[in-house]
């Protein structure tokens, strides 16, 4: 495993992180999820990503459970804030990031999470009461370091014209060979600022594993076939017959016989 610093933090991460979006406390069996956890780590991941929404909280409490018996320097984790928690707890208000916080680090057993992240941007909350308010979770050493995920390069510059707040050091886009559009402005961006990307969905959700078998059906809003006689599923006709609908492609493989 290659390890690389996040951004401008003294975070050293691998190049893989381990998420946790639908599959911990939620879609996989606990003993397959300590399962998961345990190769993780065995294989050099030291980067473990979650979100307080994943479940609703299903996710770091699995999490919590699971990293207990491990050294708490031993991994650098990282989690979320922003989607909705109840009807009344969502955005990145003060308030809320006071309050979400405190209900991850709770249930993920630790006392500090390595790296925070606004999970979506709030246009319902002045950035400068969102900047404060994460610049103060990591002045009372809840949180190490701060990141964002799909802001646009308006909404990053002005966070950084905040005075006196912390910076961030991470951003996470959807990116991969299928959706490149980071590439415009984002990443370089991203770039002079000391930000580095963390990027989810690289494989497309599947789509470019190489898993998908020749004569495979796929449904996007309504069936639509990608592999007609034998062909194979290609990245290319994937971009012209999905883009921007792949992510919303279910599988039904002959070779599974079942959706994925």
């Amino acid at each position: 495993m290659k390890y690389r610093k996040l951004g401008a933090s003294d975070l050293a991460v691998s190049e893989i992180s381990l998420g946790s979006w639908l599959t911990y406390g939620v879609g996989v069996a606990g003993e397959n999820a300590v399962a998961c956890v345990d190769r993780a780590f065995e294989l050099g991941i030291n980067f473990i990503d979650t979100a307080n929404v994943y479940g609703r909280g299903a996710a770091e409490t699995f999490l919590g459970e699971v990293l207990a018996s491990r050294p708490r320097d031993s991994y650098i984790l990282a989690t979320k804030v922003y989607f909705p928690m109840s009807a009344t707890d969502s955005g990145l208000s003060r308030a809320q990031i006071a309050k979400q916080i405190d209900a991850s680090l709770q249930r993920l057993r630790v006392d500090h999470v390595d790296l925070y992240q606004c999970h979506r941007y709030d246009s319902s909350t002045p950035i400068e009461a969102t900047m404060q308010a994460l610049s103060k979770a990591v002045r009372d050493g809840k949180a190490r370091y701060i990141g964002f995920s799909e802001w646009s390069p308006q909404q990053i510059e002005a966070a950084f014209a905040v005075a006196g707040s912390e910076r961030f050091v991470s951003s996470q886009p959807q990116y991969s060979l299928l959706w490149r559009k980071p590439e415009e402005a984002v990443i370089p961006l991203c770039a002079a600022k000391g930000i580095s990307q963390i990027v989810w969905s690289p494989l497309a959700q599947g789509v470019l594993s190489g898993k998908y078998v020749p004569g495979a059906i796929w449904q996007a809003a309504g069936l639509v076939s990608l592999a007609r006689a034998g062909s194979a599923v290609s990245p290319s006709r994937c971009r012209t017959r999905v883009i921007p609908m792949w992510e919303r492609c279910f599988l039904l493989s002959p070779a599974t016989r079942g959706w994925r």
